[in-house]
C-alpha cells in the first residue's frame, strides 16, 4: 500500500512506520501544521515527499491509505475528508469526539464504501487469539470481574492530551482501550456491558487526569477500571476472573514489551505462564487492514463498533461527572 501521514506525530514511528516499513508499504506523503516538523519527519523514516496541508495528502493521487494520528479532537473531521475522496483510512482512537460526530463519519464511510479501521491494535495480536480460545474452553468457568489498568506518565504541560477543545482526558486517550475490551469481552459475560458509576480526578475544568469506572455485565459479573494520565509509569494490564481461575495479560495493549499470559487457579497458584510473541500489535494490524482493503474481507471490528464505543465513552463521561467531548 501507499500511505499518507496526516501530522508528524509521535505515535507515528510505532503505530505506521515500523509496521509500514516491515511489510514492504510505502510512506508516500506527509503533512503537519508545521512544514519544518514534516520535513524533519520525512528525512527519519523514508517519507518519500513533504506536502504543505492534510488535503493535499488526502488528495495525493498515489495516496492509497490515509493513517490519521491527529489530535483526537481532528480525527472526526479529517476522517470524513479521507472518506469524501474515496481513501480507506487507519485512524487512531478514539474515532471521534463524541458518539454524534462518529456515527456522520460512520454514516458517510457507508454511503461511500470507505473502510475505516479504529485502531485498537491490541485486537490483532495473538495474544487476545489465545486468550479467547482459553474463556471458550471454560479453562477458568464462568467469568465473573474484569480489572483493566490503562497507567501512563503525565504528558508536558501543552500537550493536547490536556486540551479540552481537542477532546483530551484520561477517558478519552486511556479510557477508550478499556471500554473497548470490557465490551469484546462482553461476549463472555452474557452480552453488552454498561458504564454502572465512576469517579475522576481533574487537571482543569473538565479535564480529566485520572479516573475509576465501575462496570456491570448482563450474567452480574464486574468490572473495574483504573485509568491514569499521571502515573509514574507504564501499565497497561487486563485480568479477567473466573469461577475456577484467572486469566493475567501483562500487557495486553502493548505485548511487544510484555508477551505474558499467566493462567492462575481458584486458589491462587500460577498453572501456566504463556509468551505469545513480541511482534507489534501496530505490525499485525496493518497486515490485517491490507489484507481486508486487497480481498475485501472482513474485520474484526467496523463502523458499529466505532459508534458504539464513542458512545460508551461519551457515558463514562458523563458517569464521572463530566460533559463529553
Amino acid at each position: 500500500m501507499r500511505i499518507g501521514v496526516l501530522g508528524a506525530s509521535r505515535i507515528a514511528e510505532s503505530a505506521i512506520v515500523g509496521p509500514a516499513h516491515a511489510l514492504g508499504h510505502r510512506l508516500v506523503a506527509v503533512a503537519a501544521r508545521d512544514r519544518g516538523r514534516a520535513e524533519a519527519f520525512a528525512g527519519k523514516y523514508g517519507v518519500e515527499r513533504v506536502l504543505d496541508t492534510y488535503q493535499d495528502v488526502i488528495d495525493d493521487p498515489e495516496v492509497d491509505v490515509v493513517y490519521n494520528p491527529l489530535a483526537n479532537a481532528l480525527h472526526g473531521p479529517w476522517n470524513l475528508a479521507a472518506v469524501h475522496a474515496g481513501k480507506p483510512v487507519l485512524s487512531e482512537k478514539p474515532f471521534a469526539r463524541n458518539a454524534s460526530e462518529a456515527r456522520q463519519v460512520a454514516a458517510a464511510a457507508r454511503a461511500a464504501g470507505v473502510p475505516i479501521l479504529e485502531g485498537f491494535h491490541y485486537l490483532f495480536h495473538p495474544l487476545m487469539a489465545r486468550t479467547f480460545e482459553l474463556l471458550d474452553s471454560g479453562s477458568i468457568g464462568a467469568v465473573r470481574h474484569v480489572e483493566v489498568v490503562m497507567a501512563m506518565p503525565s504528558p508536558g504541560d501543552g500537550d493536547p492530551r490536556w486540551s479540552y477543545e481537542l477532546a483530551g482526558g484520561a477517558l478519552m486517550d486511556l479510557g477508550c482501550y478499556s471500554l473497548h475490551v470490557s465490551r469484546v469481552l462482553g461476549a463472555w459475560c452474557g452480552g453488552a456491558p454498561e458504564v454502572a458509576g465512576g469517579r475522576a480526578v481533574l487537571r482543569g475544568p473538565q479535564i480529566d487526569e485520572s479516573a475509576v469506572l465501575d462496570i456491570r455485565y448482563p450474567n452480574g459479573a464486574s468490572g473495574t477500571h483504573a485509568i491514569s494520565m499521571v502515573a509514574g509509569e507504564y501499565v497497561f494490564s487486563l485480568r479477567i476472573v473466573g469461577d475456577d481461575g484467572s486469566l493475567y495479560l501483562h500487557d495486553y495493549l502493548a505485548p511487544s514489551r510484555d508477551d505474558r499470559l499467566t493462567i492462575v487457579s481458584s486458589s491462587g497458584g500460577t498453572v501456566a505462564v504463556e509468551h505469545l510473541g513480541t511482534r507489534s500489535t501496530y505490525t499485525y494490524q496493518l497486515e490485517a487492514l491490507a489484507i481486508a482493503i486487497a480481498h475485501g474481507t472482513a474485520l474484526p471490528i467496523g463502523l458499529d463498533d466505532a459508534v458504539e464505543n464513542m458512545r460508551y465513552l461519551d457515558d463514562a463521561y458523563r458517569a464521572v461527572g463530566l460533559d463529553p467531548r
